[in-house]
């Protein structure tokens, strides 16, 4: 298919080397993968035709096929042969089988269900819902895929590093001939994001150029590669303690787990991290390990400033629900704003992908008798009821298995809240709660361990919950108030329902609502003496923030027993987000943000819920879970939960940080750093380096900052990457967020995420820790 790639025309020889460097390069590129002659591999490198789906009536041919850097989608129409396309397989979130978008089941019919798939990207960018010629070559597309996009991601950062800058390499040798000129050389250190003059480029290429043929090819380029990727600073470290024969033993090696990274290890932990990355068979006998070896360690979750050990599943998952923060959406069927922006099944689907537990279903009455979901009183989209239950069921346990929460705000009439009722517990099953587990009256919430797999419906009730154990009970009233967000003022200003007004309850709704009663709050002492521990309320961001203030210690005493959820305020119509830290400051466990909307808020939030698995509940502090406690975040009245500590960082350098934009050669990131701590609020604090100028590939800062830490199971430390800009406001290059409880000592590498979240594969941030009591 090179005769698509709309390039000059080459002659028969040109031709044939050409497809050989091809086939080079695309073999080489499987090597790395560790995908060398895999079949699924070269299916996707010869390409093929699928039907690309839009509309029932738009569903045209392409061809499509794998790059030979294994890293790009190459499509084009037959018909616009010269106008092709390419897409990064870094920009894929996942991939579905079958007609599992809404495109394709709107578009398609049932028969073709084993020819379709779905490519599902990062952001907002729309999903490519595609149909093979058969079910066979369907799967080999996925299947190929999968493969690839899993290998990427699991290489270590300094094999994504080496994949990295070979492609770069590639990509500047424009004429394909494995050479690389003085002019090469430049274009690809714009590449890699380094503005160096001319003078400086010219000495590294004479420096490489070692047959002086005005080229470099085959060792010069490796000679180049090693220049380029050095890193002084790890040599230092290496050189400091590679004190038997010029190289770490494990005696080496464990000296500088105990001093250096403060780590409680032995020598048999020291033996374990050679055989596991010491690359050379020799050293590796000898129980020793080479600097190749020790970067190779270095780069991996052992050399992660995220302990390694909370990756999984850590904490005690035995406590009752609501001693746990539970990570929370609001009006998550939303994909943009709250006026005018489209609802969608997809949100759901990529906020449960995202560990999410909790999300909101606004419910109205639609055409048809049947329910949809959408922002009342605006004219954002509608999406079916029934079709949501159907997607949160097939997701709701792809990447955690702790319970989901949904979130009802219900303004239908009783005929479809039945329906709503009959949907929910027909597709849903045996997983929705329906009644309380054991068989007797519950005083107190059952785990995350017992509800694993399980649904549990938040909503109003027309009785109390230990009427679910008397057979043939009788409702005396159908009507509840009606509150939580209608009674907001909308965005035409009109008032959707006084706080008063009721609204008719269907029975068959109200009876599986069992662990989540919804209900008004009054006051704290009105809550300890008139709430059961199922009766749960729900507070916009504003009045939430002022109890917290006022009353911090009162309403984290009231989520001892019982679940707050909390949610941004009306007039919040950009979907922007409100700051989570002090809910959770509070013990607040549903702190409901809008997933859709990349931000710092955001950010923080999936820092919260980063460790553990990154499974959804993270375990509150023992002082927000112990009833004698007298905790104050505002105050800071001394108790156990004064443990203060003293955070040291060394911000030391950074590696192949993203550019800006992409699109212009000439654009090189001016980066700094800045260090924040949120938590409680005489913790929140905030220090940045300085910015090195035109170079984004290996920046080094050397800087160091220290913090007082008086909470430190609260704070959450967030690294920002920025370009910095003397004109106007700095735009943010990369992020990472996590725990302060989560951090490891010592010499570490920060992984870097784009706004939405999203890993940068081979940038990262390199730094040193002390956190020691105060």
């Amino acid at each position: 298919m090179s005769c698509l790639r709309n390039c000059p025309k080459r002659s028969h020889s040109e031709e044939k080397a050409f497809q050989e460097h091809v086939r080079k390069v695309a073999q080489e590129n499987g090597r790395l993968l560790g995908l060398e002659g895999d079949p699924d591999l070269q299916f996707l490198l010869s390409g093929g035709n699928l039907v690309k789906i839009r509309s029932s009536s738009w569903q045209k041919n392409r061809f499509y096929k794998l790059n030979e850097d294994c890293r790009t989608l190459w499509h084009a129409s037959h018909k616009k042969i010269r106008k092709n396309k390419t897409f990064s397989l870094d920009d894929i979130d996942s991939l579905r089988r079958g007609r599992q978008s809404e495109g394709l089941n709107k578009h398609t019919d049932p028969s073709v269900e084993d020819r379709c798939f779905s490519i599902i990207f990062k952001g907002k960018k729309k999903n490519l819902d595609l149909m093979a010629e058969d079910p066979e070559q369907a799967k080999k597309w996925v299947n190929g895929l999968e493969k690839v996009i899993s290998n990427m991601y699991n290489l270590s950062r300094q094999e994504k590093n080496e994949h990295w800058l070979i492609n770069c390499m590639r990509k500047a040798d424009k004429n394909k001939d494995n050479k690389m000129t003085l002019k090469e050389v430049k274009h690809f250190l714009r590449q890699i994001n380094v503005e160096v003059d001319d003078t400086y480029a010219a000495d590294l290429f004479k420096r490489c150029d070692t047959s002086n043929s005005g080229t470099l090819e085959d060792t010069e380029i490796k000679h180049f590669y090693d220049l380029l990727t050095h890193r002084e600073e790890i040599d230092v470290i290496y050189k400091k303690y590679a004190r038997t024969d010029d190289q770490i033993s494990a005696r080496d090696l464990l000296h500088f787990l105990l001093n250096e990274q403060r780590e409680q290890a032995t020598i048999h932990d020291a033996v374990k991290l050679i055989d596991k990355y010491e690359m050379d068979d020799t050293a590796k006998e000898r129980n020793h390990m080479t600097k190749d070896g020790f970067l190779m360690y270095m780069q991996h979750e052992e050399g992660s400033i995220l302990n390694h050990k909370h990756k999984g599943i850590y904490q005690d998952m035995n406590q009752p629900l609501n001693h746990y923060y539970i990570s929370s959406s609001h009006n998550t069927y939303l994909m943009e704003d709250q006026l005018k922006g489209p609802s969608s099944i997809e949100a759901y689907i990529k906020a449960l992908m995202k560990s999410c537990r909790c999300v909101e279903l606004d419910c109205w009455d639609g055409a048809n008798g049947e329910p949809v979901i959408y922002h009342g009183y605006t004219l954002t989209s509608k999406v079916l009821f029934r079709d949501v239950i159907k997607a949160i069921k097939e997701y709701a346990f792809k990447t955690s298995e702790y319970p989901v929460i949904l979130s009802l705000e219900n303004h239908c009439t009783v005929e479809q809240q039945k329906l709503m009722a009959y949907h929910m517990i027909s597709i849903l099953g045996d997983a929705l709660i329906t009644k309380p587990l054991g068989d007797r009256m519950p005083t107190n919430f059952p785990s995350p361990k017992e509800l694993k797999g399980r649904f549990l419906i938040k909503g109003k009730r027309l009785n109390k919950l230990d009427t679910a154990f008397i057979s043939n009970c009788t409702v005396d009233e159908d009507t509840v108030s009606e509150e939580d967000e209608a009674a907001e003022v909308k965005d035409n200003g009109q008032k959707a329902k006084s706080k008063k007004s009721k609204m008719k309850l269907a029975k068959e709704l109200s009876d599986i609502v069992i662990y989540c009663k919804s209900v008004h709050f009054n006051s704290f002492e009105h809550a300890k003496y008139n709430q059961a521990f199922y009766e749960m309320s729900s507070f916009k961001e504003s009045k939430a923030f002022s109890l917290a203030q006022n009353s911090g210690t009162a309403f984290m005493h009231h989520n001892m027993d019982k679940l707050s959820r909390i949610y941004p305020a009306g007039s919040r119509t950009d979907s922007s987000n409100y700051n989570p830290v002090p809910m959770w400051n509070v013990g607040c466990q549903i702190v409901a943000l809008n997933f859709q909307t990349p931000s710092k808020e955001m950010h923080i939030n999936q820092g919260r819920f980063l460790p553990n698995g990154f499974c959804g509940y993270v375990l509150k502090p023992e002082f927000q879970r112990d009833l004698s406690s007298q905790f104050d975040p505002n105050t800071l009245t001394n108790g156990p939960w004064l443990k203060r500590k003293t955070f040291h960082i060394m911000v030391i350098s950074g590696q192949q940080l993203p550019k800006i934009n992409k699109d212009k050669q000439s654009s090189i990131v001016d980066p700094l750093v800045r260090v924040e701590i949120y938590g409680v609020p005489a913790d929140n604090a905030s220090r940045e380096t300085h910015y090195i100028e035109n170079n984004g590939f290996n920046p080094v800062w050397n800087e160091k900052f220290v913090f007082d830490i008086n909470v430190p199971e609260l704070a959450m430390v967030r690294f920002v990457v920025e370009d910095h800009d003397a004109a106007s406001q700095n735009d943010l290059v990369a992020q990472y967020c996590l725990p302060l409880s989560s951090v490891q000592n010592g010499y570490r590498h920060v992984p870097l995420l784009t706004k939405r979240g999203d890993v940068i594969g081979s940038a990262g941030l390199f730094v040193h820790i002390m956190l020691i009591d105060a």
